[in-house]
């Protein structure tokens, strides 16, 4: 991993974030999106931060193209300023937490490869934002196949992990393994033994619930495949809320799965996500409200330590959160959805 000499400078980069955090889309910003065509909210990006981006790239491509390229342009260069930003401890802490961008395209690659989608619609939903190079960007696009991938990134974190798991996945037919084995590596690697102290020991807090969330989900996929794998050989250490045996209990019987989480600390904020997932059963609006959770946590975090690095992590998923909202509505509107469709994909506080 990168390092960055000096004292750690969470005042400053704070301060800055804060900054940054003002000028991002609110709820009626999204609400305002979900009637415009594509080229309306391009032009609408375009008189906001995304306007560099959009000008930028308004030349090479137009319509959805040109709103996924500017989002993801400017998403990585939002997060590079904040490492430029940040010094010492800060910085190794930030950097950390940014390679999920590492896991997200290394998934985004896999998935492309399952349903032989173009590298062009691939490279697309790419986010340059970790530590990948890129050369090692432009292996994995070239990849022919998921086992080609999977040797591409033998010598990074992720390798071990997949090569394990890709006989699951040759076995069953489905990707929840080779996803689950990324997401496994990208938190270990993130490892919260090192945090100790008040303001850390929070931070800690925050990343044993977004592990929690992930294994929950991960193991409601799992029964949702019907896929014959061990949850358990995919369980990510570092939450509070399961054991790798519980988990392998659980996920075959979802009903005392939700209800151990109805139970547990984040019963009351996910309630009536979990009952929508009972009586639905469908996981999106269970995942969207995790995220809801997560972004709120984070930002209680960062009001109650403002010298920690929890207002910057809390700006990351709130960042994400605009990112993904804009492009669920952009593809939406491709897609020929309802407004009211589309305001279902949405994660809105």
């Amino acid at each position: 991993m990168s390092s960055r000499a000096g004292t750690s400078n969470p005042e400053y980069v704070n301060a800055r974030v804060r900054s940054r955090r003002g000028a991002l889309y609110d709820d009626d910003d999204y609400r305002k999106l979900v009637r415009m065509s594509p080229a309306e909210i391009a032009r609408f990006m375009e008189e906001s931060a995304y306007e560099d981006q959009v000008n930028e790239l308004g030349a090479r491509y137009s319509g959805v193209d040109l709103i996924e390229y500017a989002l993801n342009r400017n998403l990585a260069e939002q997060f590079e300023d904040i490492l430029d930003w940040c010094e010492g401890r800060l910085y190794e802490q930030v950097a950390r937490y940014l390679r999920k961008f590492d896991a997200w395209n290394v998934k985004t690659v896999l998935r492309g490869l399952y349903a032989d989608a173009e590298r062009e619609s691939v490279e697309a939903d790419l986010i340059r934002a970790g530590e990948f190079d890129e050369r090692r960007i432009g292996r994995l696009l070239d990849a022919g196949s998921i086992e080609e991938a999977v040797e591409v990134l033998s010598d990074t974190p992720f390798g071990p992990g997949l090569e394990d798991a890709y006989g699951d996945y040759e076995s069953t037919g489905v990707l929840v393994p080779l996803e689950n084995a990324v997401d496994r590596a990208y938190y270990e690697l993130l490892s919260t033994s090192d945090l100790s102290g008040e303001a850390l020991s929070e931070y800690r807090e925050f990343l044993e619930s977004e592990i929690d969330f992930r294994n929950a989900i991960n193991a409601l996929r799992l029964a949702r495949s019907g896929a014959d794998v061990d949850p358990s050989e995919y369980f990510i250490e570092g939450g509070v809320l399961f054991s790798a045996d519980e988990l392998r209990a659980l996920a075959s019987n979802r009903d005392e799965l939700l209800q151990r989480i109805r139970e547990s600390r984040y019963g009351e904020d996910l309630s009536s996500a979990l009952t929508e997932l009972e009586e639905a059963e469908s996981l999106i609006a269970f995942e969207h409200a995790l995220e809801a959770a997560l972004l709120e946590y984070a930002d209680s975090l960062g009001h109650v330590y403002p010298l920690s690095v929890t207002p910057v992590v809390s700006y990351i998923l709130a960042k994400e959160r605009e990112v993904d909202n804009i492009r669920a509505i952009a593809r939406g509107k491709e897609a020929g959805l309802s407004e009211e469709e589309i305001e279902e994909e949405l994660v809105i506080l």
